[in-house]
């Protein structure tokens, strides 16, 4: 017989509810903006560790039909409205990404993203630290620099560590290459994979972390410090061994965005993906020119999965993809 009824408990459900309703009032009472933007666009995000989901759409001015990808976050689209003058603003929305399904993914998810105007990434991760605090009665979060994690915990300094140095370290942990070659991986890909196994899971146990000072090579569309070792103003919150937020103090400069697009895009040759088009409406909006803001993502469904002390998502959300 076919099983129609949700997997969340309807417990779960209203919890999810009531955290919606507190987050719009938490946003409200700060002066943030609640914007809506398409699922829909005509270009998706071109890292190449994201994979997008496309929708093929037959229409009028589209006789032939045009691929459209739902997006894998609403990030460009609200980078527009910031350079429209829209000021502080949030948004609770579906996300979509492709191959992504497990104990703590679906690849439909809600996600939580907002830009402070005038914020920097610290100011914002107090932000968030204060938002955590009011919906999860957790205590604050720490914030840990992304070496000292390494140098704790895997006994190297990750700005400076050769190849052979995080291969030795993978081995020396009896970490197993899937479906790649040793000699395929470059050092990002040793980073990764080390901070994935040794460092993760540890993370956020007795309270909220923040991981700070990201590599460059991971800066994404972060700025980058100038210092004597350059580190991007990125961070990432964890609770519970899993990562729960992914913020910037964010990149406005259109002639970098073009750099890290094409960087991205060379990449994507590189590793035999798809080719993609890069967001011109972006960058004509960067071109406009944006000031100086924050932005994180922070995943809904794994706020709610926290609150509910839920060990799998498909006890909060109503119809994983398995039973949509």
């Amino acid at each position: 017989m076919t099983d129609w009824r949700p997997t969340a408990p309807l417990a779960n459900l209203r919890l999810r509810a009531e955290l919606l309703r507190r987050t719009r009032d938490f946003f409200a009472a700060r002066g943030a903006l609640e914007v809506e933007t398409p699922l829909l666009a005509a270009a998706p995000v071109t890292d190449p560790y994201l994979a997008t989901l496309t929708s093929r759409f037959l229409g009028p001015g589209s006789p032939d039909g045009r691929n459209l990808f739902l997006q894998t976050s609403p990030e460009y689209a609200m980078k527009r409205l910031l350079a429209a003058g829209c000021g502080s603003i949030y948004q609770i929305c579906k996300a979509f990404r492709d191959g992504e399904a497990g104990r703590s993914h679906n690849p439909e998810f809600t996600m939580l993203e907002w830009y402070r105007h005038g914020f920097d990434h610290h100011q914002l991760m107090d932000e968030i630290d204060d938002l955590v605090r009011e919906l999860l009665d957790l205590p604050q979060a720490e914030r840990l620099t992304y070496r000292q994690l390494f140098e704790d915990h895997v006994g190297v300094d990750p700005h400076t560590a050769t190849i052979a140095e995080l291969g030795a370290v993978a081995a020396q942990n009896s970490i197993v290459i899937q479906n790649q070659s040793q000699a395929n991986l470059d050092r990002d890909d040793w980073l990764l994979l080390l901070f994935a196994t040794l460092i993760e899971p540890q993370l956020g146990r007795q309270r909220p972390t923040f991981v700070i000072d990201y590599p460059v090579s991971q800066c994404a569309l972060a700025r980058v410090t100038q210092a004597d070792t350059p580190v991007a103003e990125r961070f990432e919150l964890f609770i519970d061994g899993v990562e729960l937020a992914n913020g910037y103090n964010e990149l406005c400069d259109p002639d970098v965005h073009r750099q890290r697009f094409s960087s991205d895009l060379e990449t994507r040759r590189t590793l035999g993906l798809p080719e993609v088009p890069i967001d011109d409406k972006l960058l004509a909006a960067l071109d406009h020119g944006i000031e100086a803001c924050a932005g994180v993502a922070l995943g809904f469904d794994r706020l709610v999965m926290i609150a509910a002390g839920a060990k799998d998502i498909r006890e909060v959300l109503a119809f994983p993809v398995e039973n949509a």
